[in-house]
């Protein structure tokens, strides 16, 4: 999974709700690029995986949260098995890289990693369904459980 979190540079209240249900102002946007692979992955069976799918349908109808899926059909794509997050602070320089590997996370913050992953999620963006598609196929995929 590739995600972007960003914290929005304005202070203008948002009328978004976060999972707990308490109501929250000037929430960080996220935007999450799930491999339709990851959508089929059944730890702990088919009534869990069910239950997965429709929890990320329910926040991705989250003002700030959009979710996009890569299907099988996209190709191959830079950064392929990895899980990164590319956290933007207020100015470019805060920004940082998350990535996962198997004996734990690795941090990026030089600029030139930093343009790296930029420009890997700028083209995962190209390739991903939009988001309103994403949630037909999420729910197409949780519908067959």
């Amino acid at each position: 999974m590739h995600a972007r979190a960003r914290k929005r540079r304005t202070s203008q209240p948002r009328s978004v709700t976060p999972h707990d249900g308490t109501p929250s102002g000037g929430a960080a946007e996220f935007v999450a690029i799930v491999h339709e692979a990851a959508l089929h992955m059944q730890f702990g069976g088919r009534t869990v995986l069910r239950a997965q799918l429709e929890h990320l349908l329910e926040r991705s109808q989250q003002e700030n949260v959009t979710v996009r899926v890569l299907p099988f059909d996209a190709g191959g794509f830079p950064g392929a098995g990895q899980t990164v997050l590319y956290a933007e602070g207020p100015t470019r320089q805060l920004d940082t890289v998350q990535v996962d590997n198997s004996h734990g996370p690795d941090f990026l913050y030089a600029e030139a990693q930093l343009g790296k992953y930029r420009a890997h999620f700028e083209l995962l963006e190209k390739m991903a369904l939009a988001p309103g598609e994403s949630r037909a196929f999420i729910h197409s995929i949780a519908s067959q459980l």
